[in-house]
């Protein structure tokens, strides 16, 4: 019997969650961190070539005849040239005065240092990297500064990024994948620890309340221990729940029996009819404790075997000859017959103990029904399926009693003068429902009923 068990989540899922996340987290700050650094050293790449073709400009300059003059080489911009034809400006002052080149470049102020700078603007829609340098001249007529600015668009250098971004981003999602990857293996390795321990104490035998002896990782010693002291106190409890029922039973019908022997001795001296109406009462009331006692513990044996099935190989066959043979001299007493139809060989896996507490009670129930002179047949059948009948002459079920008969302490209608207590069929109902059987109740077209056990 598997009992409910109330879930919340999946360890497995919030490891995969866990791990997965921080991969991701660092997949973006991978990707962050590389994108920004390409663009560093991109950045520095143009600037160190746009530092060097205005240097080769501010090189030439010279003073002649008291002017500024400058010798524009050809290679300070062939230099700048790129796969994405970039544009290049240049603008060369002295002083406050444009000399060659674009007015609204850059305006150095009179106080720029000698020195490189590099700056970012904007032009036409564009984005600009500038390069400017000062050198200060000395002439006859005192020194003299001179201003050049070196600007170039950034398309390559867009297009260097994209493509660094690009591959950055597949680098990430690379890394992501891998990483979840061993995520979800991390966290099935650990999961699988539990599911071992599981599988571990699923497998043993209803009576293997041993302890947990395998190793374990450190995390889950705490659950271990606590499971095995479980199944020691578990185990304790059960050994006192049987050897209680089993004291119970000697207790409780050895003294009605003793009772029950007094109160009929006593019966055979009595002439006086209301005495001896009185004792039979007495007699019929103890053997109703008696039956009712020893029905209660069967129910608790059988409930506590039930839950705790232990199935071995059981001949259906040889178990009900054994009990009809125990039966036959209280058959005899009444003038019954019991008779046995049964194919052989028919052995299923079982509690034999169950099976026979079931069909004693089954044919118990059939004698007390049966009429003198009538004929009680059990019967077994192997083909299909294993089926157990036993079938008497009786006044049969009540057809509105069917459904409920096989309740806790249920009697029908017709059990008048019938010691019991209604506990017989809920005895063998739950015994078939410990074996997957079903439990049927019937009514013989010829009268008389029929209980049918299907396995």
């Amino acid at each position: 019997m598997t009992t409910k068990v109330s879930v919340s989540g999946s360890l497995r899922n919030r490891l995969v969650i866990i791990l997965t996340g921080g991969a991701a987290f660092l997949a973006v700050i991978l990707y962050v961190a590389v994108r920004l650094l390409a663009a560093q050293v991109a950045q520095q790449g143009q600037d160190n070539i746009l530092n060097a073709s205005m240097s080769s400009v501010l090189d030439t300059a010279v003073l002649r005849d008291g002017r500024v003059a400058l010798d524009f080489p050809y290679s300070a911009l062939s230099m700048l040239t790129t796969d994405a034809d970039d544009r290049v400006y240049y603008a060369i002052y002295e002083e406050e005065n444009l000399l060659s080149g674009y007015q609204w470049l850059v305006s150095p102020s009179a106080d720029a240092s000698d020195g490189t700078r590099f700056e970012s603007m904007a032009f036409e829609g564009d984005q600009l990297r500038v390069a400017t340098g000062a050198r200060t001249l000395i002439g006859p007529n005192g020194p003299r500064r001179v201003f050049v600015s070196i600007a170039q668009t950034q398309d390559a250098l867009s297009e260097t990024l994209n493509a660094s971004t690009r591959n950055v981003a597949l680098l990430g999602v690379g890394f992501f994948l891998m990483s979840s990857a061993v995520a979800i293996w991390a966290a099935s390795t650990t999961s699988g620890q539990m599911r071992k321990l599981a599988t571990s104490v699923t497998r043993r035998g209803p009576q293997d309340l041993s302890p947990v002896s395998k190793p374990v990782p450190t995390e889950m010693a705490p659950l271990v221990g606590s499971l095995n002291t479980f199944m020691s106190r578990l185990d304790q409890t059960l050994t006192r729940s049987e050897d209680f029922i089993a004291e119970a039973a000697h207790r409780i019908r050895t003294p009605l029996a003793t009772v029950r022997s007094h109160a009929e001795a006593t019966l055979q001296r009595v002439d006086r009819e209301e005495n001896r109406k009185s004792l039979q009462a007495m007699v019929r009331a103890i053997d109703e404790s008696s039956r009712a006692a020893g029905q209660l513990l069967d129910h608790a044996m059988v409930t506590f075997r039930a839950e705790n099935l232990e199935r071995n190989e059981v001949d259906l066959a040889a178990l009900l000859d054994e009990l009809v043979i125990r039966m036959t001299p209280a058959a005899e007493m009444n003038d019954i017959t019991l008779t046995t139809e049964l194919d052989r060989p028919a052995v299923l896996q079982g509690d034999a103990i169950l099976l026979q507490n079931a069909f004693r009670n089954l044919i118990d129930n059939a004698l007390k029904y049966a009429p003198n002179e009538t004929e009680i047949i059990v019967k077994v059948t192997s083909a299909p399926s294993f089926v157990v009948s036993i079938s008497d002459e009786g006044p049969g079920f009540e057809d509105d009693e069917v459904e409920t008969l096989s309740g806790r302490f249920v009697r029908g209608k017709n059990m008048v003068n019938k010691v019991g207590s209604g506990l017989g069929l809920t005895i063998v109902q739950e015994v078939a429902a410990a074996h997957g059987a079903k439990l049927t109740l019937t009514n013989k077209p010829e009268g008389g009923a029929c209980v049918t056990l299907s396995f």
